[in-house]
């Protein structure tokens, strides 16, 4: 069975090509996600295996609603998505719980070398 995926980016293209290369790789995208409330909803009403997760959004930050997922469900297998220059955010998320990060912009490689290793 495919491994289901929660992609939570305020950018629309940013989860259009996150999705294009999960599907290209067999990978199921159950859902999208805009911001950080609305993960939290869909991580509770899908229960995914993984979510890439953006840092920086409206409403509630990234690492915001990591930690609220995983309060929920500490199994959570989350991977942050950060921009260039937000080293000191991604270690918090880390921290947090968040099982890797990838940098934007997104290389299929590494965004699969991730999803592989956080899944083990």
């Amino acid at each position: 069975m495919s491994k289901r995926i929660l992609i939570v980016d305020d950018a629309a293209f940013m989860r259009m090509m996150i999705k294009d290369i999960l599907t290209k790789n067999g990978y199921e995208v159950v859902g999208e996600a805009a911001d950080g409330i609305q993960a939290v909803e869909k991580y509770n009403e899908l229960r995914p295996d993984l979510v890439t997760m953006d840092i920086t959004m409206p409403e509630m930050d990234g690492i915001a609603a990591l930690k609220e997922i995983k309060g929920t469900d500490p199994n959570a297998v989350v991977i942050m998505c950060s921009a260039m220059g937000q080293q000191a955010m991604v270690i918090d998320a880390i921290q947090a719980g968040a099982k890797d990060f990838i940098v934007k912009p997104f290389q299929a490689d590494r965004v699969i070398e991730a999803i592989q290793k956080a899944l083990g």
